[in-house]
């Protein structure tokens, strides 16, 4: 049985909670947020989906296999580690560099970006598999 409520509250929230999972991503380093809570709002919209629209349209939506989020997720993460292997520095070793739309950014940034990709993928897995038994 579907309910009017949980697809009106859906459609409004699904795009509200990913753009603040986004903004939790982007604020992290400096203040609280980051990867891992941004993901975890993100795959909370995804649950949030799967329970009002059905499994079928939450993967028609996703449209990539969340073990192809993890696998990217890891790459960012360790890429962001071997960045200061280059300039003879320490693994993970923060490094920053300013672009003109964006301002400054570093290597933590794309070290948030793998684990939030990691978080959605896991979690995302977790619930097709759960939601298909």
């Amino acid at each position: 049985m579907r309910s009017l409520i949980l697809l009106t509250a859906s459609r409004l929230l699904f795009p509200l909670l990913l753009l603040f999972s986004v903004f939790l991503l982007l604020r992290g380093h400096n203040a609280p947020g980051g990867g891992f809570v941004g993901g975890l709002v993100a795959a909370a919209a995804l649950a949030l989906h799967a329970l009002a629209h059905g499994i079928s349209a939450t993967r028609s939506v996703v449209a990539v296999a969340p073990l192809n989020f993890v696998a990217l997720g890891l790459g960012c993460a360790l890429g962001s580690g071997l960045v200061g292997w280059f300039w003879q520095q320490p693994y993970l070793t923060g490094l920053w560099t300013s672009l003109p739309l964006l301002g400054k950014v570093g290597t933590p940034l794309l070290f948030d970006l793998g684990v939030y990709l990691l978080v959605i993928g896991m979690v995302a897995h977790v619930l097709f598999l759960l939601w298909e038994e």
